[in-house]
């Protein structure tokens, strides 16, 4: 495929009005903050823009940003009515892939961001993604590890989002296939605030504990009620001893969960009327 044409030192800069100047429509970036922007804003307000924005001309004769959308953004902020720009000739697809290698180098996008930008990228520009580690330089196995993050839903990448966690949380995840397993060990990660090792240990006891035959839990018991009914001969021992003992059986299809709570006793030695 046709390599990305690269800016060379002689391209003129021309100043574009910028409300005549339309987003890339494969900007990988779906979050701008406020406050970056501002400090981007106030920066140009000092000094100009000191690297002219990357634009195109597309099909339509319309000045397609390429690169440079924080810039844009930011110019707009302050009302400037002018941007430099440098005008080159590129694809749409080639277009798109200079979006993702920009925002990858600056290190803009989240983990999950970058993902969703390659599947785009494969989808929607019918690249292999060969094709698409030879235009981004990567490994094939980077690649292919980014695009299995979108295994997981969108509910879950959200959570993972918000609490902060890193993309080896993330991939650590896939390896747990039922979807109510895998949201019951991204709570306990959640909640526990567990590193990247131990929420790979928690997730390997989870896989274990489901792989395990149940028959062989058991271990020869025939009847879980024979448990039960230990239990609750237990708990009366205790009562008849004069002991206020309360039990809560409670069943799930996973599990039995059998909770006896006693009252502390008073240790100090207690004097015997004569």
């Amino acid at each position: 495929m046709k390599k990305i044409n690269k800016i060379r030192p002689e391209d003129k800069i021309v100043h574009i009005p910028q409300n005549q100047i339309i987003p890339n429509p494969n900007q990988p970036r779906k979050r701008f903050d406020y406050d970056e922007l501002e400090g981007l804003a106030q920066s140009i307000r000092a000094n100009g823009i000191i690297q002219p924005l990357i634009i195109r001309e597309n099909e339509r004769g319309q000045y397609e940003l390429v690169a440079g959308e924080r810039r844009l953004r930011a110019a707009r902020l302050i009302g400037l009515t002018t941007v430099p720009c440098i005008i080159t000739e590129i694809s749409e697809t080639d277009s798109a892939v200079f979006a993702v290698l920009e925002n990858l180098q600056r290190q803009d996008l989240d983990y999950f961001e970058e993902a969703e930008a390659l599947a785009s990228l494969v989808s929607d520009y019918h690249l292999s993604q060969d094709e698409l580690c030879k235009k981004l330089g990567k490994a094939q196995s980077t690649v292919s590890n980014k695009l299995r993050l979108l295994k997981l839903s969108d509910e879950m990448r959200y959570k993972i989002s918000r609490a902060g966690l890193t993309e080896r949380h993330a991939r650590a995840l896939l390896a747990i296939s039922d979807e109510n397993q895998r949201a019951r060990a991204l709570a306990i990660i959640i909640d526990r605030h567990l590193t990247v090792s131990e929420s790979e240990a928690l997730i390997e006891q989870m896989l274990r504990k489901n792989t395990a035959p149940k028959k062989q839990m058991l271990q020869g018991f025939k009847d879980i009620r024979i448990f039960i009914n230990t239990l609750n001969s237990a708990v009366d021992t205790i009562r008849r001893a004069g002991i206020d003992a309360d039990s809560v059986k409670t069943e799930t299809d996973e599990y039995v969960e059998y909770i006896v709570r006693i009252p502390k006793l008073d240790d100090k030695p207690r004097s015997i009327a004569t």
